[in-house]
């Protein structure tokens, strides 16, 4: 099992990581938020070992952008903070097990070990399909009646981000930051733009629209019109 550590204690990430080791797993650490955030978008783990409080960025924050990039490696939270709404927030913000500290490594090392059980036995999703419209994540097409459309890179990903999201509003700023990975609105049309390519190759052949505006709100997905 591969384990990533994020803590910025040095005492405490080299007691948990030579703990780990002991036990036979491959251990990266991280001492910081945002190089636990490039970490675990460049490198595969089973687990990921967060500390809640971290230089640079929070432990929470760096779960809430691996989530929004759909990145489900199992975490683990922890924390010296053990109050029972702690644990939600933890929770709420995508962890999968929260543990408060001062903790006992044997709990900590089952909490791990059941975390990468689940995961393994969990399906992968490598499809997603709103009424007659279906893409293969893994082959990266797109088929709508059964008919091939051909996307552009950019275009794949906006209607997968939209698909995933299917039957929700999703707004200018979520498309430029988890499509275009814009953190600032360059004040450009290229959403407009890339909206309107997209509706062309789904829709106009189409007796039902899938794509729509949300007028002054953004855009969604969806199989009918409510």
């Amino acid at each position: 099992m591969r384990v990533l550590v994020v803590e910025d204690d040095r005492e405490a990430a080299g007691w948990l990581v030579k703990g780990l080791k002991e036990e036979g797993h491959v251990v990266d650490h991280a001492a910081n938020g945002p190089d636990g955030l490039a970490m675990a978008r460049e490198q595969f783990h089973d687990v990921i070992i967060m500390d809640r409080m971290l230089p640079g960025m929070d432990g929470l924050s760096v779960i809430s952008e691996l989530r929004k990039e759909y990145i489900a490696t199992p975490v683990l939270i922890l924390s010296a903070l053990g109050e029972v709404d702690d644990k939600v927030i933890g929770l709420r913000a995508g962890g999968d097990d929260y543990l408060a500290k001062p903790y006992a490594f044997n709990e900590l090392l089952a909490r791990v070990e059941t975390l990468a059980r689940r995961k393994s036995a969990e399906p992968h999703k490598t499809r997603l399909q709103v009424g007659d419209l279906e893409i293969d994540l893994l082959a990266r097409t797109a088929k709508r009646a059964g008919e091939d459309i051909l996307l552009q890179p950019r275009e794949f990903k906006l209607l997968e981000y939209l698909m995933r999201n299917a039957g929700s509003v999703v707004t200018r700023t979520m498309l430029l930051e988890n499509v275009w990975n814009y953190h600032f609105d360059p004040q450009t049309n290229v959403i407009d733009v890339h909206i309107s390519r997209l509706r062309a190759k789904i829709d106009k052949e189409f007796d039902e629209p899938l794509l729509h505006t949300v007028r002054g709100a953004g855009y969604t997905i969806r199989a009918t019109e409510p």
